[in-house]
């Protein structure tokens, strides 16, 4: 897909983010578990889920649309042991449906095309729960244990590891400790469902989880809570463009650090617990607290500034007067993408993988862009909503992969956005 942005309408009107991608896709792995019925609400149509809840039902899960965002999952057998190379291309979060496949099927195979070292901290954590794991050329073989107690430390607080080593300690094991957990948003929405299903989990939230284990799993009906990335984009955008927006159906709790870090690049937002209000801005200036540069943005873990919005928080950082450090602490290749922001005219200096020095303010102005990365899709449409002129972007059904018509929502709001 090439769209065409012509830059400079400032954005107004109300907004409601749609559900969280990466909490669905955990949640539709996890329907698996049982053979009650499932009933999942706010579901994101993003070409992610479709495609895993495409291989969902290859594994022999019905699924039941009760509207565009409602489906109903029941499974009352899986019927293959084997997720081939092209069931799990579309997406890592294929990983997930190992849970369900070693609880019914007791074997699994799990064929990639990509280095085993990517999922390194998912095989570490499954050995570390006893189960019996084999690596061999371009795949993994695992078999089913039960267990009584155990302890584990994951290496990486890795959100799709801790959603794994969750739905097998809810099913195989009596009790386990998983130490170094993700805590975000979506892992939580994820233990919040296991709880609604019999499994007990002490900790939620922290990074340290304790999970009781059920004998079987029952149904549940769950709704997604809205993408605070998808949230925090949109206001962002808007305060670029100088417009107002209602953003509606948020979660004040999961944007308290961005509001934080907004701050410091001189967005101000007006919050409450279910709603946000970005007001108009005419001039953008970070706060000058630091001894080397006016702000200093650093990404983690959660709680902390999450990774997904390095982007946005660049080009933000691009029209701020003054000077701040982009510091990516996760990703060795999430800054990547400032190569197109310098070709629109922004001061960058990339001084490593993990870190970027911009001055602000500069003027951008419409270039042509190739495949944007999914990860930093909404801030290169930022930054061409932005811009002087015209930006083509080709590749540009990479955005909706992550957030679900996330492009026609913004042309609602006044964006001038043409498909070629």
């Amino acid at each position: 897909m090439r769209i065409h942005v012509e830059g400079q309408h400032p954005l107004s009107g109300s907004y409601r983010p749609s559900g969280n991608v990466n909490a669905a896709l955990a949640l539709l792995a996890a329907s698996l578990l049982t053979d009650q019925p499932m009933t999942l609400r706010n579901v994101p149509r993003t070409t992610t889920f479709d495609a895993l809840a495409a291989l969902a039902e290859r594994l022999g899960a019905q699924m039941t649309w009760a509207d565009d965002n409602t489906v109903r999952v029941e499974t009352a057998a899986l019927l293959k042991r084997v997720l081939t190379t092209e069931d799990t291309q579309s997406s890592v979060g294929s990983i997930l449906f190992i849970a369900p496949l070693l609880l019914h099927r007791r074997h699994v195979r799990f064929e990639v095309d990509f280095p085993l070292n990517r999922i390194r901290t998912h095989l570490e954590a499954l050995r570390d729960l006893g189960l019996d794991v084999i690596n061999s050329e371009g795949a993994v073989e695992c078999k089913a244990e039960t267990w009584k107690t155990r302890d584990i430390l994951l290496a990486q607080a890795s959100v799709t590891a801790t959603a794994l080593t969750l739905m097998l300690a809810a099913t195989l094991g009596e009790q386990t400790t998983i130490h170094n957990a993700a805590c975000e948003p979506h892992v939580q929405a994820l233990s919040h469902m296991l709880v609604q299903m019999g499994a007990r989990i002490d900790g939620i939230g922290s990074n340290v989880l304790t999970v009781y284990g059920a004998e079987k799993l029952g149904g549940a009906d769950v709704t997604i809570r809205p993408d605070h990335i998808e949230a925090a984009s949109l206001a962002a955008i808007t305060a670029l463009t100088g417009g107002r927006l209602q953003i509606e159906s948020c979660q004040m709790a999961d944007l308290r650090m961005v509001d934080k870090i907004y701050r410091r690049l001189g967005i101000q937002l007006d919050m409450d617990e279910t709603a946000l209000f970005v007001p108009k801005h005419d001039i953008l200036t970070v706060s000058n607290r630091e001894e080397d540069v006016d702000a200093s943005i650093e990404t983690g873990p959660w709680p902390a500034f999450p990774s997904d919005l390095v982007a946005i928080a660049t080009v933000i950082a691009t029209q701020a007067r003054g000077t701040s450090l982009i510091h990516e602490k996760l990703f060795s290749n999430r800054l990547l993408f400032v190569d197109k922001l310098k070709a629109m005219g922004a001061q960058i200096v990339l001084c490593d993988p993990h870190r970027a020095i911009v001055v602000g303010q500069t003027p951008l102005r419409g270039i042509y862009m190739d495949t944007p990365d999914v990860r930093a899709g909404l801030g290169l449409l930022a930054a061409a909503l932005i811009a002087e002129g015209t930006t083509v972007i080709d590749g540009a059904q990479a955005i909706e992969q992550t957030f679900a018509d996330a492009l026609s929502k913004i042309q609602a709001l006044g964006a001038h956005i043409s498909l070629d």
